[in-house]
């Protein structure tokens, strides 16, 4: 898994466990509608550490509670150079 694939994970587990569409969530954040489709949809091969940053504002948490979760603690996580 990608750190991207692994973004689009964790924001939709937390989309689901809210109960919230993705529109609610581009909404709280402030992020365009392309940005977050592209995040969500997988084309994208790197995410930008500003746009993690308000995915997990909009969500109302810290960008360290965004990422503890298992996704970003795989050994096996892939790094996109």
């Amino acid at each position: 898994m990608t750190v991207a694939q692994a973004v689009a994970q964790r924001t939709r587990e937390l989309l689901k466990n809210k109960n919230w569409s993705q529109y609610h969530l581009e909404k709280a954040s402030g992020l365009q509608h392309g940005t977050m489709q592209c995040i969500m949809n997988g084309r994208t091969k790197s995410v930008y550490l500003n746009n993690v940053m308000l995915i997990a504002k909009g969500f109302g948490m810290s960008v360290t509670e965004f990422l503890d979760c298992d996704a970003f603690r795989s050994e096996e996580l892939e790094l996109e150079y």
